[in-house]
């Protein structure tokens, strides 16, 4: 008899507890699968029949980063004000890379052709959410004459980028949460202005 899907899931989990955890603190490159899974109280056995390779078992790590994104960005408040709603999805953001830093790091900073394709999808589905965070903004005239598609890959560029220099240990000057809140404020109002063009941009 086959053990139980129930108990399955729960070894998965605490596989990918432990996954994140090593590879937090040792790297990607460290991770061997054999501590994962003493670690996780199971066999490399279990590890094999669960995920099937190391490249899997990170592929499954990319997709647990965008669905904590994505429930995160679901649970942001829609309110009268979208600019002010994106400032608090950038803040959800940021607590997800300071939570978790192996999350962020593998599903924005490990490029590698053959664990991307595993949690692209969940990805996808991600930025969706997020470019319905956009649509009241592109509805009121409010992105300058940039996509709905622009303005959230400008909005995302610029949280990745704090949050690296953040994970870093860069000084950022002052309280970083309230460097946060003026950087993106500073971006979702000043989309109203209309795009430069190429020769006011080089001027």
């Amino acid at each position: 008899m086959g053990r139980p899907k129930q108990h399955d899931e729960q070894t998965a989990a605490a596989l990918l507890d432990a996954a994140e955890r090593a590879i937090a603190e040792r790297g990607v490159d460290a991770l061997s699968l054999r501590d994962l899974a003493r670690q996780a109280g199971t066999t490399t056995r279990a590890v094999y029949s669960l995920f099937g390779s190391k490249e899997q078992l990170l592929g499954a790590l990319g997709v647990r980063a965008f669905e904590f994104l994505e429930d995160g960005l679901e649970e942001v408040p829609v309110t009268a004000d979208p600019r002010q709603d994106l400032v608090e999805a950038a803040l959800m953001f940021r607590g997800f890379a300071l939570g978790h830093p192996a999350l962020f790091s593998i599903a924005f900073h490990r490029v590698d052709p053959t664990i991307w394709p595993r949690f692209q999808t969940a990805a996808m589905d991600t930025l969706a959410v997020l470019y319905r965070r956009f649509e009241p903004l592109a509805g009121r005239d409010l992105l300058g004459g940039r996509s709905v598609s622009e303005a959230a890959w400008q909005f995302h560029a610029l949280c990745e980028g704090l949050a690296a220099l953040e994970l870093r240990g860069t000084p950022l000057g002052g309280e970083p949460e309230m460097l946060w809140r003026d950087a993106i404020h500073a971006l979702v109002t000043g989309f109203e202005n209309a795009k430069a063009s190429a020769g006011e941009a080089l001027a």
